[in-house]
């Protein structure tokens, strides 16, 4: 068993936003479909990180779930900044269960395990954010990812990160999710967010941090392998 990754699938099935206007984008629902079913076996795990569907409610994201749920393997899902449909975990839950969506799940204040590996992560926020408002919403965001690497160290299990915002982008630092990286030795994260240009000024690296992006254009719409693995369950 395998697990991937991939970010920002943008799947408009349930809204008219197509990302095709923009520069790369072309037939990219197809592409990701293609490229998924080339790699992804149904015993495997991918874990999408944020910006899964244009929608702005559960009901309207039903045809995305759709095709996310028809694909090979588990999903684990968390938040991006634009899944508007995204509501509590019970609804999501329910949502999921009553449309039979069962390959799909949600990391939300918790983890997922396999006894080495544990899959941790929450949507992060913008680096630069300096109102209160932000600095509230950071402080939250790194507090979930905290509790759910906490999960991972309490049963002996490696930690591997997903966010949606990258900790750190051109010259800005999001020192709040940092720190939490820090704290736990992280050695790795997984990232989305980022698009067309500005896949340039990803940073690689950054403290002993290995920072990897995996927006759906930066990786040629195509989950990327992340580690062998057995079959993951929730801690």
């Amino acid at each position: 068993m395998n697990l991937f990754t991939i970010a920002d699938l943008h799947l408009p099935l349930g809204a008219d936003k197509p990302m095709d206007i923009f520069g790369g984008w072309d037939n990219y629902v197809e592409r990701i479909e293609n490229n998924w079913k080339k790699l992804v076996n149904k015993d495997d795990t991918v874990v999408i990180g944020g910006d899964i569907s244009w929608a702005i409610s559960l009901a309207e994201a039903k045809p995305d779930f759709e095709f996310i749920n028809s694909l090979p393997g588990k999903k684990i899902i968390l938040k991006g900044n634009h899944d508007y449909w995204w509501g509590t975990a019970n609804k999501i839950n329910e949502f999921l269960s009553e449309n039979s969506f069962d390959t799909i799940e949600i990391l939300h204040n918790n983890c997922y395990s396999d006894g080495n590996f544990a899959i941790c992560g929450t949507r992060g926020w913008i680096y630069d954010g300096t109102g209160e408002k932000d600095q509230k919403v950071i402080l939250r965001e790194a507090s979930r990812l905290e509790t759910s690497i906490k999960f991972a160290v309490e049963n002996n299990v490696k930690p591997l990160v997903f966010l949606h915002y990258p900790p750190v982008y051109a010259e800005y630092v999001c020192d709040e999710i940092l720190n939490a990286l820090k704290k736990y030795n992280i050695d790795t994260v997984y990232y989305g967010h980022i698009h067309g240009k500005g896949i340039y000024n990803a940073v690689s690296e950054y403290d002993g941090i290995k920072l990897k992006i995996v927006s759906a254009d930066a990786v040629d719409f195509t989950p990327q392998f992340v580690t062998k693995c057995k079959m993951f369950e929730k801690v």
